[in-house]
């Protein structure tokens, strides 16, 4: 009898996650480690150089998650806000910049620069700048995934229910994961297949402010939540209508992270 109790309390524990959507804090792993390749095919030798001495053997992918593995552990809950900035619907480009300019909550806008100020600190640590380094990494992925310049009501999407294939998700979830997943493709082949802006977007994005990069996001995010309503069932034909953009956001978010740590180490 105890070994069937057993039995069925795990049976029902399955049936229970099966059926709530976990909650996702950014890019997933896979979104991150691409974001950070393609930065790394983009940095200076002086700043590549700098982040050798700072992680050692450690590529920029494989520190680009290390702001979501610290999750679980308590003494890092402070950094919680950092992920996201909520954004109002309805702004203009001057909205925005107005809007992260009044923000003094903890952000992912107003970390960046933190990160930058330890970065360049003479008497900075080395634990610290290496803190430092790993969390500006994170956050540059972070600000280009759009539902993380998202609105506060629903969470950034965490709150807006749909399916994906059939099973139940969020809108959240499915951008920080589902998408990059459904292509299939290691890290390293989907920035090799996606690493290939114009000659005209390169210079372009060199060229875009850290404000501007966050109404980029923005602007993609008020697209999703025009085409995406609660209980949707997303498939093949949202895949086909947002691989584009996906991959647009991968890329402009690796092409910032490169501009930040080769403006940090000119």
């Amino acid at each position: 009898m105890k070994k069937i109790n057993s039995i069925f309390r795990i049976v029902i524990v399955a049936i229970v996650f099966t059926y709530i959507p976990v909650t996702a804090g950014a890019w997933g792993m896979l979104g991150h480690r691409i974001v950070g390749q393609i930065a790394e095919n983009h940095l200076s030798a002086k700043a590549r150089k700098a982040l050798r001495a700072i992680l050692g053997d450690e590529s920029i992918a494989m520190a680009s998650n290390w702001g979501d593995f610290i999750k679980s552990d308590p003494t890092y809950n402070y950094l919680y806000n950092w992920h996201f900035v909520n954004l109002p619907e309805g702004l203009d480009r001057q909205g925005v910049n107005a809007f992260l300019d009044g923000e003094k909550t903890p952000n992912v806008y107003n970390k960046i620069p933190e990160m930058v100020t330890i970065l360049k600190d003479a008497k900075s640590t080395a634990d610290q700048k290496k803190l430092a380094l790993r969390l500006l990494i994170h956050l540059a992925g972070d600000l280009n995934q759009p539902m993380h310049t998202a609105r506060k009501d629903d969470l950034g999407g965490n709150k807006i229910y749909v399916t994906w294939f059939g099973e139940k998700s969020n809108l959240h979830r499915v951008w920080d994961e589902s998408l990059i997943l459904y292509q299939e493709l290691s890290y390293t082949e989907y920035a090799a297949a996606i690493d290939h802006p114009t000659k005209d977007q390169l210079n372009a994005w060199k060229n875009t402010s850290l404000k501007d990069f966050v109404y980029g996001s923005y602007v993609a995010c008020n697209k999703i939540y025009a085409n995406t309503k609660a209980e949707d069932k997303l498939s093949y034909k949202y895949n086909f209508d947002f691989v584009g953009l996906l991959n647009e956001q991968l890329l402009k978010g690796g092409i910032c992270l490169a501009n930040i740590l080769n403006d940090t180490y000119r």
